[in-house]
């Protein structure tokens, strides 16, 4: 099944897309068809903002359509950044600003007390309008330092077991482990179901 990714993040995008190909489905960006925008998301949770991506894009297209929300939550702040995590310091900041806030709020937290986990809620509308979702998490904790070069967003302090961030990681070790993976697996499941009974998809 050939998807409309309802994303305007390139990156994402890309990591989307690979993981989706990885699993059996087409996966295209709405700016290969023209598809244009850029919805506000009001909602306070994961799924609800990945709804109102998914549901703005579909209103634009009869093909399936794909979106994702996800986010950062930390132990020692109360959940937070939660939904906010894009924009964590501030409307418009960059994934540097977001870092660093984080780093700064968390400089007096010891190790142990560091725990986070990174969120992925996947929301797709089929052509007949049914809406599938599924959730995804990866268990971690916020580094003291930046490490890696390569992922995007909080990547660079997002440790898994061994000390190492999904900053270091290649796309395909990351894909593996990563919230947004285990989403889209998930997701992967669900649709093999909806096909046998349909037959359609």
């Amino acid at each position: 099944m050939t998807f409309i990714v309802a994303s305007n993040n390139a990156k994402k995008l890309k990591e989307i897309t690979n993981i989706l190909e990885g699993i059996g489905h087409d996966a295209v960006s709405a700016t290969e068809y023209a598809l244009k925008s850029n919805p506000e998301e009001t909602a306070d949770s994961f799924f609800g903002n990945a709804l109102i991506k998914a549901q703005a894009f579909k209103a634009l297209t009869p093909l399936g359509v794909i979106a994702e929300d996800s986010g950062l939550m930390v132990e020692a702040l109360s959940g937070a950044p939660g939904v906010y995590t894009a924009r964590y310091a501030g409307p418009n900041s960059t994934d540097e600003a977001n870092i660093d806030k984080l780093l700064e709020e968390m400089k007096t937290v010891e190790y142990d007390d560091r725990t986070a986990w990174f969120v992925s809620s996947v929301v797709t509308i089929l052509p007949d309008g049914d809406i599938i979702s599924a959730l995804g998490y990866t268990r971690g904790r916020i580094g003291f330092e930046k490490r890696g070069s390569n992922g995007f967003g909080y990547d660079p302090v997002f440790y898994i077991q061994g000390n190492r961030s999904f900053a270091q990681l290649t796309d395909r070790q990351k894909n593996e482990i990563s919230h947004r993976g285990r989403a889209l697996r998930k997701l992967a499941f669900k649709l093999r179901k909806i096909r046998r009974m349909k037959g359609n998809i």
